[in-house]
């Protein structure tokens, strides 16, 4: 096994450990947080900060990355995501939604330099060849892929122990572990990871690149289109509509984010049957994106139309995430083949920063708007983001192009 291998494994099995503590803490506030009786805007409020500081620090931590090595920043981001998980162990009397947002701002910091880190490794540890877009692909969709699954594995964890150990006792499980995995990769990878010889100023931070500026809007839209409906209105419309409870919420929701995940990381396979090339271009991004913007809307009629919200429900959640997962995917690969070595932790933190404000957008409104419209209301907000990233999408690069053309 050479060195670049072993160092992308140790990388991937930390951002795994991470993703399933992230997973877990999600569906731990928010269903924890119903129950005490939040409403479900108040609800969105606690992830505020979370998302907030995931764009400041995607911005940053790029940067900051590039300066004191990758590997430094996937450590700091575990750190943080450790004390995250313990600081809500305190008692009941203090989980304010103010002390909640702090402790949640702290995890969104913790989440974005994780993943941060870990997606520009990538493109630093693979080799250079002939074959290395198709390999780089592969490996990003991997990644990526795997990281979903076991978010996905999180959100059913993170239900599980609030069923069998209460809130406190599931912190100190989740907290517990990923403190074992910190020190275990401070041990095992090499230091400087990611450093590069030449400081990156910071006034480079923002990206001049048109094919990586129009590619980071359109991803603000596409996240944005997931996350008006995904993130409150859905487990909460679960769970007080259906009736189901925790352990059904969040298997349900589990089980949705492991086939959006399997669905990511076989992407290079499913691209290559639909595409004469084999690597995507633009013109994959605004060919998925324009399949997706047609299944929130489909949803939702079908819903305001009387029928059993519970199969179209489940089956529109289904197609939604197999086409969502594509799109991730295509968006993820295009990032890193379109930075160059020197600049890639840069142009993927300027990148993720779009990605965490689109979050937050839709955060916000999926708790307001379902609060105020409903979930069919979500869903059409959701298809509005979807036409606005494929317009964008449609702006970008469509021949086959390297880092250098990609300037002009």
């Amino acid at each position: 096994m050479t060195n670049g291998l072993k160092n992308y494994l140790l990388i991937t099995a930390g951002y795994w450990a991470f993703t399933v503590t992230d997973g877990a803490i999600r569906m731990l506030v928010v269903l924890y947080f119903h129950l005490l009786g939040y409403s479900p805007f108040e609800v969105a409020m606690l992830f505020i900060f979370y998302e907030f500081f995931g764009i400041v620090t995607n911005l940053i931590g790029g940067w900051l990355g590039s300066r004191i090595g990758l590997n430094m920043t996937m450590h700091i981001g575990m750190a943080l995501q450790v004390f995250a998980l313990a600081s809500l162990m305190a008692p009941e009397t203090w989980l304010s939604i103010s002390y909640v947002m702090v402790a949640q701002a702290l995890s969104g910091i913790a989440k974005d330099l994780n993943k941060m880190s870990a997606k520009a490794s990538v493109k630093i540890l693979l080799p250079e060849d002939e074959n290395s877009e198709s390999r780089l692909f592969k490996w990003i969709a991997v990644l990526t892929g795997s990281k979903n699954t076991l978010k996905g594995v999180g959100f059913f964890l993170g239900a599980l122990l609030l069923q069998l150990f209460e809130f406190r006792g599931a912190l100190a499980i989740l907290s517990g572990s990923l403190f074992i995995v910190l020190i275990t990769s401070i041990i095992m990878l090499p230091a400087g990871l990611g450093k590069t010889k030449n400081k990156t100023k910071f006034t480079q931070l923002f990206s001049k690149t048109p094919a990586i500026n129009w590619l980071s809007a359109a991803r603000y839209f596409l996240f944005g289109s997931r996350d008006v409906w995904f993130v409150v209105a859905l487990p909460v419309y679960l769970y007080s509509v259906f009736e189901w409870s925790f352990m059904q919420v969040g298997g349900f929701l589990a089980l949705w984010i492991i086939g959006y995940g399997m669905v990511q990381a076989s992407a290079p396979k499913l691209i290559r049957s639909t595409h004469k090339n084999e690597s995507p271009d633009g013109a994959t991004a605004k060919h998925w994106a324009f399949i997706l913007f047609f299944i929130p809307a489909i949803i939702a009629l079908a819903l305001s139309s009387g029928y059993h919200p519970k199969p179209v429900l489940i089956i529109g959640l289904i197609v939604f995430g197999i086409i969502f997962a594509i799109n991730s995917a295509v968006h993820s690969y295009l990032i890193i083949s379109w930075s160059e070595h020197d600049n890639v932790s840069t142009n993927v933190g300027f990148y993720y920063m779009a990605n965490a404000a689109g979050r937050l957008m839709g955060t916000i409104l999926s708790g307001w708007i379902y609060q105020t419209q409903g979930l069919s209301g979500c869903l059409w907000w959701s298809s509005g983001f979807i036409l606005m990233a494929t317009l964008l999408s449609s702006r970008l690069p469509v021949q086959k192009i390297t880092t250098k053309n990609i300037m002009n």
